[in-house]
């Protein structure tokens, strides 16, 4: 690897750090004879997951800094001054082959800035990803950000030869990016998306007749949105991620902690820090929506439209709702058993599974991986005492589980001698 190019690796992946869309679950692309790499499978490198909980490794890069836009939010804004560069074609398809020859990745995750236009930016995109795949016949797992406002034609193009696409939406209303993002619509935002949705659909319905029909972005899409650099509530933003969710094609929404890397520009808010605690909470309801049934109205509406920072959103909606409960985990049916506080995905199915056997008592319930701290003010059994959030309150379970955990024994002992005197 030359100065240059080293150079240049210096500069774009510290400039595309601030992305946090890429993760690569959801694809298998098997290595062929006389091929190198497989989705399976230092500077610049970023971790995600394949479908089956395996960590891999990217190189995370951007074609290039330079960028025709003035976002209020981005570092790579045109009016900041910092060091500008650009790889060719063939120097970022020889650093990303010469990067997994020395087991350093097993796979890509490839943004750019905008320059001259977006059609301009995507073709080259496109060029690197598909000389990797048709050239160098590189199997492994490759990340495509489609630029706003670029032609279906190239999105078409870039959808064979990436296993993800993804266009990011940034700020969640359209009022407020054109506020920070003039020359950007939603509109930009929302056609390469929709062409992506299309090209997926279109490549599912001609592999059902001819059966080796290329994929077409075969992982999905996903885009990402800045929590706090705009005063959206939660509600707003988690209303959207919800509507995304119902096109067959979205696979993730990410949230990114707003970074005041641009304190000068008045138009943005004042911060220290990014928001992580909000943007951690973000994300857990968004796995309320994908895994547990869900709504995006049961987790924020007009009467709490922001998340509980101090718990997590399905013990706020638990404590919330304690009508609902106590759940009898030997008769529930598996929705209700999943919206037990302590209770996941994987646990819910094994209680279906296991009672068919016998009535199941709380050790039975420990061996099965529940977290009964949490769980056992929301559920019955037969070995378990009442002391359910209905006899002991919603505002003591939520004091005594956000207790510090010394505290936290002697109040529950004291409590419970009030509530169950012997």
């Amino acid at each position: 690897m030359n100065e240059t190019v080293l150079d240049k690796l210096k500069i774009l992946a510290e400039s595309a750090k601030y992305d946090v869309s890429c993760a690569s679950s959801g694809t298998v692309r098997n290595n062929s004879s006389g091929g190198i790499g497989n989705t399976v499978g230092g500077m610049g490198v970023c971790h995600s997951f394949t479908e089956d909980g395996r960590c891999i490794s990217l190189l995370k890069i951007m074609l290039t800094n330079h960028c025709i836009y003035d976002c209020a939010y981005c570092i790579n804004r045109k009016s900041n001054d910092l060091k500008r560069a650009t790889f060719s074609v063939s120097e970022l398809v020889e650093l990303t082959i010469e990067f997994y020859r020395r087991n350093y990745i097993e796979g890509l995750f490839l943004s750019s800035g905008v320059v001259r236009n977006p059609d301009y930016t995507m073709e080259r995109m496109v060029r690197v990803v598909k000389d990797l795949r048709t050239v160098h016949r590189f199997n492994g797992y490759i990340h495509l950000k489609s630029i706003p406002g670029c032609s279906r034609e190239l999105v078409n193009e870039g959808g064979l030869y990436a296993d993800r696409m993804s266009v990011n939406l940034e700020i969640p209303t359209e009022q407020n990016l054109k506020l920070l993002a003039p020359e950007k619509d939603f509109q930009s935002v929302f056609a390469p998306m929709r062409y992506i949705q299309q090209g997926m659909l279109q490549s599912l319905e001609d592999r059902r007749k001819f059966r080796h029909t290329p994929r077409f972005v075969p992982a999905g899409q996903s885009t990402q949105m800045i929590v706090g650099a705009t005063p959206e509530s939660d509600k707003d933003i988690l209303y959207i991620s919800s509507a995304l969710y119902k096109r067959p094609s979205m696979k993730r929404v990410y949230y990114s902690g707003f970074i005041p890397v641009n304190s000068y520009d008045k138009r943005l808010p004042a911060l220290r820090q990014a928001p992580l605690v909000r943007e951690n909470r973000l994300y857990q309801a968004d796995w309320l929506m994908r895994f547990y049934e869900f709504r995006a109205d049961e987790i924020v509406d007009d009467r709490f439209p922001d998340l509980d920072q101090e718990i997590d959103p399905k013990l706020a909606w638990a404590l919330r709702h304690p009508e609902q409960f106590p759940v009898d985990v030997n008769t529930a049916d598996y929705r209700m058993i999943l919206r037990v506080p302590g209770i996941g995905v994987k646990s819910a199915g094994l209680i279906i599974s296991a009672r068919k056997f016998g009535r199941l008592t709380s050790e039975q319930l420990k061996k099965i991986g529940i977290v009964m701290k949490k769980a056992r003010y929301f559920i019955t059994c037969r070995e378990l005492p009442v002391n359910t959030v209905n006899e002991v309150t919603p505002e003591y379970v939520r004091k005594v589980l956000t207790e510090p955990k010394k505290k936290k024994m002697i109040h529950d002992e004291r409590q419970l001698s009030i509530v169950f005197p012997e």
